[in-house]
């Protein structure tokens, strides 16, 4: 088994991780205090990544974060899951807002790569898309949303409201989930691209928030917001049998990117505590016992292995869905399992440093309040471990809640 990174992706982790540290490190802190101000310093940045899938047969960015063209080539394969999720743990490793942030690399990106149809891929190059789920009433559950879509014509009626969506100020578009029938439950959602400026749907709230202070966070409402049928990703058919798989699709690319967010950021943390500790006269010997070595020293180790732990598992996630084999289980473990490592490893590192690592010298303290949402959203911790326990018990939603 090997488990190094493909050749052909080493370059583009050498080129984010340089990104990482000469571009959102130095950022970093200024828009973590700037809250809401939108960092014009990422425009040129994503023009040059743009710049870079336009000239390259392997686009990267979160818009390669798809299943479509995988099985062209024979044997195992290597593809835009992979290079988008290597891209996101290094950018993380300089910081997680900025990177979502980003131009054109919003989670509604992935979800147009993961869905839509060819016309919809040409119609919506180059579109910065977020992607609005929650609702006041619904959050883990993402089955039980109420938004609506009617068919009127050749266009869709939405009515509803969503919460916490990522970019939705800021993006050119939104990718709304909605029913367009609930009295079929599940199998009636699908998901709509709503364009910045169509009537019906508006900004209603800016959030605070605790940390990735960088990105805007938003309240959306839809009011007899009118949108195209050619609009709606995916089939338009409502097949009961098949449920709410197609659009869970989108989950099964988005949450390896959202779980390598956790180990971009607590790769961070770690990389900066094992020099801090270096600092005061820690040598790090890792052929010692634990018992044998600093107290430090073992709690490092430890946050080392659960760290690598994950970052294996979301690999492999990203690998699955290039590979196009079934990743649905496996996505739902990185995610869990990431987020929960990346809380701890942050925190712990905080603790580590001590004074120094809960104040604004450091970025520590800004690792530890970035990767509390890495475990929230996308899934929370405890939903992906119930998605995990259906998959290993052959268990639908209704009879395992």
């Amino acid at each position: 088994m090997n488990l190094e990174i493909p050749k052909k992706w080493r370059g583009l982790g050498n080129q984010a991780h340089q990104v990482a540290a000469r571009y959102f490190r130095p950022l970093s802190r200024k828009y973590d205090k700037a809250e809401h101000a939108y960092p014009r310093e990422l425009d040129l940045l994503a023009a040059l990544l743009d710049g870079m899938n336009a000239g390259s047969p392997d686009a990267v960015g979160a818009g390669s974060a798809s299943r479509r063209g995988a099985g062209a080539e024979e044997g195992v394969r290597n593809g835009g899951n992979l290079s988008a999720l290597l891209g996101v743990m290094e950018l993380c490793w300089g910081d997680v807002g900025l990177l979502l942030a980003m131009p054109r690399q919003g989670l509604g990106n992935a979800a147009i790569a993961a869905v839509a149809n060819e016309d919809q891929l040409q119609r919506f190059r180059g579109t910065w898309a977020a992607m609005a789920i929650t609702e006041p009433g619904c959050g883990s559950d993402s089955a039980a949303i109420r938004t609506t879509a009617v068919k009127e014509g050749d266009h869709y009626r939405l009515n509803g409201e969503k919460i916490f969506v990522t970019s939705g100020e800021r993006a050119d578009a939104v990718v709304v989930w909605a029913s367009l029938d609930r009295s079929l439950g599940r199998a009636a959602i699908k998901s709509f691209v709503v364009e910045k400026g169509t009537p019906g749907m508006s900004v209603t709230r800016l959030e605070k928030k605790l940390g990735i202070k960088a990105s805007d966070t938003v309240s959306i409402s839809f009011n007899d917001c009118r949108v195209p049928a050619a609009n709606l990703l995916g089939s338009a058919e409502v097949d009961v049998q098949k449920g709410f798989a197609g659009v869970m699709e989108t989950f099964d690319n988005t949450r390896p990117l959202v779980a390598g967010m956790a180990v971009g950021v607590a790769k961070a943390a770690l990389d900066r505590t094992r020099e801090l500790l270096a600092g005061v006269g820690c040598v790090f010997d890792y052929r010692k016992p634990l018992l044998a070595v600093r107290h430090a020293e073992a709690t490092l180790y430890r946050l080392e292995a659960e760290w690598e732990a994950a970052r294996l598992l979301t690999l492999k996630a990203a690998w699955m869905a290039d590979n196009r084999l079934p990743n649905s289980k496996e996505a739902s473990i990185a995610k869990a399992k990431a987020g929960r490592v990346a809380n701890e490893v942050t925190l712990t590192c905080v603790e580590l440093a001590g004074a120094l690592g809960y104040g604004e010298d450091e970025l520590l303290e800004k690792w530890a309040r970035d990767s509390k949402i890495l475990d929230i959203f996308e899934g929370t911790q405890q939903i992906q471990l119930l998605i995990v326990a259906r998959r290993l018990l052959g268990k639908s939603s209704s009879e395992l809640k």
